[in-house]
Formats: structure tokens, sequence, C-alpha cells
């Protein structure tokens, strides 16, 4: 079980899940800013801060160390999900399991990632440039080491990913490995995600790739509780627009505190 932080106080619990190539730490702006108002859970993904022993963890091991986090740290209650890439996918996918665990989603660049009208708008190149920075990482994983290493930390560099590039390692991307290499027997029993819940969406309208699909967004926009907001930056928005970031997410959570 990951080690665990919780900072600050109030009635409400929010679980923060980070994605590749961070740790929980990515979130300290996050719980500068929210920590007077709310009960804020944060941890690191399974593996991620275990560089020497590398393995693949499972779309169910990682989505029931998330269960088993929210059920300790949010007894009789639910908590609200921050989520940003990975953190989204198995974030997503453990609430669509456990909705009585779940009061609202804040899903940071990753939408209805993969879905046929997702798919249908990347086009010919955006599925190359997926398939190549994903393979990539995938095989960064696979071969390990300090060529490893240096594979994931050049993918970092050319995505402008503003992670130390110290802290990164080709332990990481065991998530692309499962995707593309099978690795822990592939990712099985996925679902579509269908918010049911309030949810935010924020997303970086600055990239060479999008991960959602306009359908998903203006779908989801029309549903009560439910807001989509893009701000002029690339993937990792809490860094790139940090006090925007923080206001819309302080914002939407207050108006959104009360809603059943």
């Amino acid at each position: 079980m990951p080690r665990v932080v919780v900072e600050g106080s109030g009635p409400k619990t929010l679980v923060m899940i980070h994605g590749w190539p961070d740790t929980y730490r990515l979130w300290d702006g996050q719980v500068a800013a929210l920590s007077d108002r709310y009960r804020c859970v944060r941890f690191t993904l399974p593996g991620f801060d275990q560089q020497d022993a590398k393995r693949a963890y499972t779309l169910d091991e990682v989505v029931e160390t998330i269960r088993a986090i929210v059920e300790e740290h949010c007894p009789g209650a639910r908590a609200t999900l921050l989520l940003h890439d990975w953190g989204c996918f198995y974030g997503y996918q453990f609430a669509m399991r456990y909705p009585r665990l779940v009061e609202r989603v804040v899903g940071v660049d990753i939408g209805d990632a993969g879905s046929r009208s997702h798919v249908a708008e990347l086009g010919w190149s955006g599925k190359l440039m997926l398939l190549a920075y994903q393979v990539w990482l995938a095989l960064a994983w696979r071969i390990g080491g300090g060529f490893g290493d240096w594979m994931a930390r050049t993918m970092a560099r050319l995505l402008r990913c503003p992670t130390d590039p110290k802290t990164i390692g080709s332990h990481m991307g065991y998530g692309y490995a499962v995707r593309w290499l099978g690795a822990a027997g592939g990712f099985k029993g996925l679902r579509v995600f269908k918010p049911e819940r309030p949810m935010l969406f924020l997303y970086g309208e600055r990239k060479p790739l999008m991960f959602h699909s306009r359908a998903w967004a203006e779908r989801l926009a029309t549903q009560v509780g439910c807001r989509v907001l893009g701000f002029p930056t690339g993937h990792w928005i809490m860094i790139g627009r940090p006090q925007a970031f923080n206001d819309a997410l302080r914002s939407w959570l207050a108006e959104t505190d009360g809603f059943e």
C-alpha cells in the first residue's frame, strides 16, 4: 500500500491522483490552495516511486488500491476525485466500479480518450503521434535500466513535461506496457467512462493531441453540476496556469459542495 499523505481539514475529502511521470507532489499547489476548506488525501501511484523494483500493476490492483485508500480516509462518506493523466484512467474506472464511494470528479486533460469519437477526431497523424510516444514509453519500461530511463526522460523533455528529470524513470511507464505490450495480462474489463456525478473537466488547448472528443465535452457541459473549461496551456495545466486552475477548482467545488 502506498504511503498516504493527508493535509488540511474540512467536512469533505479530496483524493488526488497523478499520472505519468509524476508523484503525489504534483498536487502541492492544489493542497496549498484547498487545504483550508478540504481534507486533501494524496499518494503516489503503485510502482512510481520504486525504481529498483520495477513491475507492472494490473488495472484491478490499482483500482483496489484507490478503493482501500478512499474507504480508510473517507469512512462513511463519498470522496471527490482530483485526477490527471493516468490518474484519470484509473480514477474513472474506480468511479464506475464503486460509485457509492464517489461524490464528484475533477478530470484534468483526459476525457473519453480511446473512444470511437475521440479516435475519429485524431485523424491519421494524431493516431501515429499517440502510438509513437506511448509505444516508446512502453519499450522504455520493457528495456529498463539506464537506457530505459534515458528513453523516458527524453520523451518527457519532448512532451515539455515540467517534472524534474531526475525523478523520472522507465519504471513509471508500466501503464503503457500493459496497454501496448500486454504486460501483466493487458487491460481487461475496461468500461467507457460516463459521468453520473457532478464533474469538472479542465483541459489544455495548446497541445498537438487532444485526449477527449468534442462531442463528449459538449455533452458533459450540458449535465447538471458539470462544467468544461479550456486553458491556454499544455497537458500540465496546474503547472502552466496555477492561479487560474486553482480559482476554477475552488469555484466549482464551492458551487457543488451541497449538490445532491
